[in-house]
């Protein structure tokens, strides 16, 4: 069985991270990592939402591989799914299932449906990003399990647990198991475990400057003459450009 990773945030911090979206993530993550910022920890292909009405969702990364147009999956391993759900319930969460399908660009059949989400979310499980399908999207949503996916699909075909606990590529990024993903109708983020420390401190700072400075002088431009409004702007750019170079990692 995969040992539990060990992580740096407690509860009351990944609520946190949860108040803010995606792209504000980011804006914390470029200050603290040593990673290209232009290539790295977020997806590289298009993603949908399927619920973003619920709004962003944190958790730990628990893979997965399927490949449902092949049958010789259902009779390979009998206890796929016992022991796959062994290794999810036995991971900290919160959670969140990445499902890498080796039938991509097809897509034959979904590992999502209202039982599945029922079973994970009784897993500690918040939701999942897969690159592929789901189904049943009103019950998924009902059970309050949020989706990010291609597309949606009527039938499961011959979905079942391939293998589990080991990296995984969705939507053309590499995933850990146990590496922190925060994501919502943006895309996702896939947090190296060295900035995880680092992120919610960096994310309040940055999101502070943004509102201290540049959207301050902006949203006090009305009534103003442009010349007034320019130098406002100039000189909350470099408010905030002094302020944005001291947020980095101890």
């Amino acid at each position: 069985m995969t040992v539990p990773p060990k992580h740096s945030l407690t509860h009351s911090q990944l609520l946190q991270l949860k108040r803010w979206n995606t792209p504000t993530i980011y804006n914390g993550w470029e200050q603290v990592t040593e990673q290209d910022i232009a290539h790295s920890a977020f997806n590289i292909e298009e993603t949908r939402d399927f619920m973003p009405q619920m709004g962003p969702m944190v958790g730990y990364a628990v893979t997965v591989v399927i490949e449902p147009s092949q049958r010789k999956h259902r009779t390979a391993n009998p206890n796929a799914w016992h022991d796959y759900r062994d290794y999810v319930a036995a991971q900290p969460g919160p959670k969140i299932v990445i499902v890498q399908d080796l039938d991509k660009p097809a897509v034959l059949g979904s590992f999502w449906g209202e039982v599945n989400a029922n079973v994970h979310a009784a897993l500690g499980c918040v939701g999942t990003i897969v690159d592929g399908a789901i189904r049943d999207v009103d019950e998924m949503t009902s059970a309050g399990f949020k989706a990010l996916a291609r597309r949606l699909c009527v039938g499961h075909a011959f979905s079942t647990p391939v293998s589990w606990g080991e990296p995984v590529e969705v939507f053309g990024t590499t995933i850990q198991p146990g590496q922190l993903v925060h994501a919502d109708k943006h895309g996702f983020m896939a947090i190296p475990p060295e900035d995880e420390a680092w992120l919610l401190e960096a994310s309040r700072a940055m999101d502070q400057a943004e509102c201290d400075t540049l959207i301050a002088a902006a949203r006090h431009s009305a009534g103003r003459p442009m010349a007034e409004t320019l130098a406002a702007l100039r000189e909350a750019s470099l408010r905030f450009a002094q302020i944005k170079s001291q947020v980095k990692r101890p």
